[in-house]
């Protein structure tokens, strides 16, 4: 009776010891170091559901403006809205029309009355000598606009289950339980997803995505140098979001890249204008709170002065050729380093 019981209190811990053993030997493989990038956004929205109750400022409200992508219904993609209306139902997105195509601005000149007539003869006087009043304000330029955030490749190898990491479901939190080696990761085919992926907006596509970066430019050495050019398409689609908070994590990131290997740096001065324009709008994007004290100034999502450090860091780490690009593109810089 002793033996049976045993035999049936080892049998019953049966999948408790096999889940400890696989996350033992995935430990084993390699966790990563918490990231504070990482961690502070995902403090800051748990901090943004307790002060904004009402979800103006949460990832559901983003998604009914079509600010960010939505989910997909399943892991094989979605339902077909026919055949599940009920999964559709409920998907009223209000800010599909800015993925239509361009639509005509409201000062260019028609024909019509009211609609199309825009700034076309607007201050002369009509027919009869009645005048036809004055002429409408110029649009505003939106440059500081946030842009729609698209879909990024991470999302799409996350849910598929390409990617070789699982969040290490630990005491401290914050970690990545990589199932290989980072240094025997294919660097040319895994960074450019992982950078793609920093611009997301939910977890676990973001925090995986950030975290995963900081790791593999820690344990990256020489590999990182040759896959630099393929890393500025989604470092540019992540700065044109205009989303305040995802340009200072690629600033974050960007200067972790930079300091992570020699001629990096220099790498990366031909695609000045490509990464520096959206810079150049945000530059002066500071906030004027005189003498008081800016308690959040750990977090380092200053833009202003985190555009600054950035640009200081590029001019540093460039060479010789790295002050006059960036002069180039952002005319109001001044150097680090002339004295």
């Amino acid at each position: 009776a002793c033996l049976a019981s045993e035999d049936i209190a080892w049998n019953s811990t049966a999948p408790d010891r096999t889940h400890k053993a696989q996350t033992a030997s995935m430990t084993n493989v390699g966790t990563s170091r918490p990231s504070r990038a990482a961690a502070t956004l995902m403090l800051d929205d748990a901090l943004m559901k307790i002060i904004h109750r009402d979800g103006s400022k949460g990832s559901k409200h983003a998604k009914h403006n079509g600010m960010i992508p939505l989910g997909v219904h399943s892991s094989f993609g979605d339902f077909p809205q026919d055949l599940a209306p009920q999964a559709w139902s409920s998907v009223t997105i209000q800010g599909m029309a800015l993925h239509k195509g361009l639509k005509k601005s409201s000062s260019a000149p028609g024909l019509t009355k009211g609609h199309g007539t825009g700034t076309m003869h607007a201050a002369f006087v009509g027919l009869g000598g009645a005048p036809r009043g004055l002429a409408p304000p110029p649009p505003q330029a939106g440059a500081l606009k946030q842009r729609p955030v698209p879909s990024s490749q991470f999302r799409t190898f996350y849910d598929r289950g390409d990617l070789p990491l699982a969040v290490f479901q630990g005491t401290g939190g914050g970690k990545i339980a990589w199932k290989v080696d980072i240094e025997k990761l294919d660097f040319h085919h895994y960074l450019p997803i992982f950078f793609d992926g920093a611009r997301e907006q939910e977890d676990p596509y973001r925090f995986l995505a950030v975290q995963g970066c900081y790791d593999m430019l820690e344990k990256g050495g020489s590999k990182l140098l040759p896959v630099v050019p393929q890393l500025i398409i989604p470092i540019k689609t992540a700065l044109n979001t205009r989303n305040p908070t995802i340009i200072c994590v690629i600033l974050k990131m960007l200067q972790t890249l930079v300091k992570s290997g020699d001629m990096i740096g220099e790498a990366l001065v031909p695609y000045y204008r490509q990464i520096l324009p959206v810079l150049n709008i945000f530059k002066n994007h500071n906030s004027n709170i005189g003498d008081k004290i800016d308690y959040s100034q750990r977090k380092g999502m200053n833009l202003g002065e985190l555009i600054a450090e950035t640009l200081e860091v590029l001019e540093t780490h460039g060479g010789e050729d790295a002050f006059i690009n960036i002069k180039y593109m952002i005319p109001t810089y001044e150097s680090c380093m002339l004295a």
